[in-house]
């Protein structure tokens, strides 16, 4: 597949991106566990150099992924490679780098902060400019858009990022955020189980990215996991799948799998092949942690998009109503 363009930025992005939120170790947020447990920093670099060799140039961090942890190992990765990758982290929460916890901060800390969250990711990463800083907020008043947008633009002008977008999946804030000069993306969660027809309908008419977080539903939609798994208790997934939700989703991955595995696909190149084909400016950053999985992801590639009859087959097996293409 051709490189994409990041919004209206010029950038240019391979269709797939690495997540980097794996990587970052153990942490917590609120109180409870947000990591995928325990990590090999070697494996991690390993890992992110497979994907950069195999294709991928895009890779998606945040401040609170270990508590800047992910940051400075994605730093290390492509400190001699700076020039051919694209840098995406985000901002907006209280990070307690030492205590390895992240909390929420009110929007008058969120925007006093901001200034100095960039700093500190830009040091993180070794950077002299970040390409996508994104708001890393789910919600966050509409009045105060503006000022936040203000405060982006500033870093703009600054010469310490180059583009800005939200991680939300909230189209009415989307929409007032899509105002900013150099806004490009949004980030927002959606996979072949979990579509998200209204913000795919809003980001194709504004020109913006979609940068697809849980493109593989933390795995699930791989021949990884079945409903028998058990996770560490300091892994993200231990409180986020129980028991129940397995069973239902692996109940609709066999429905769907005939489809996904098309023409020599795994089931995981399949659920990729499914978000390209909800339109051209939809990119998916699974996350890896292993050189295995940074192959797979970019060899997804190869194949391109699903078809839209193929489109239509999923939605019948899963009893959906309707399918939204782009």
């Amino acid at each position: 597949m051709a490189l994409k363009t990041l919004g209206n930025s010029g950038l240019q992005i391979s269709a797939v991106g690495l997540g980097a939120w794996a990587i970052g170790g153990e942490w917590l947020f609120d109180g409870n566990p947000a990591g995928w447990g325990k990590v090999d920093d070697a494996e991690s670099i390993r890992a992110i150099h497979a994907a950069l060799d195999a294709g991928m140039n895009l890779i998606d961090t945040a401040a609170n992924y270990g508590t800047g942890h992910s940051e400075q190992i994605v730093g290390q990765a492509v400190r001699d490679r700076r020039a051919k990758v694209v840098i995406a982290t985000k901002f907006g929460f209280n990070v307690d780098e030492a205590g390895k916890r992240v909390m929420y901060q009110t929007p008058d800390d969120i925007l006093n902060n901001l200034p100095f969250e960039c700093e500190r990711s830009l040091r993180n990463l070794g950077l002299d400019v970040i390409d996508l800083y994104q708001f890393h907020m789910w919600d966050f008043p509409a009045e105060r858009v503006p000022e936040l947008l203000d405060q982006l633009e500033q870093l703009v002008a600054q010469g310490k990022i180059r583009t800005y977008g939200w991680s939300t999946d909230n189209v009415e804030l989307s929409q007032l955020f899509a105002k900013g000069k150099h806004a490009v993306a949004v980030q927002h969660a959606a996979n072949v189980l979990q579509p998200a027809a209204a913000m795919f309908a809003f980001t194709a008419q504004a020109g913006l990215t979609s940068l697809i977080r849980s493109p593989l539903m933390m795995g699930f939609l791989s021949d990884k996991y079945d409903q028998d798994v058990q996770f560490v208790e300091t892994d993200v997934r231990r409180r986020g799948f129980p028991r129940e939700r397995v069973a239902q989703i692996v109940e609709n991955r066999v429905k769907i799998r005939e489809i996904l595995t098309s023409n020599g696909r795994t089931v995981a190149q399949g659920a990729l092949a499914w978000l390209w084909a909800q339109g051209e400016q939809v990119v998916p950053i699974p996350g890896i942690r292993t050189e295995a999985q940074a192959r797979e992801n970019a060899a997804a590639m190869q194949f391109g998009p699903l078809a839209a009859e193929q489109l239509a087959q999923i939605d019948q097996l899963l009893d959906r109503k309707e399918t939204l293409t782009i």
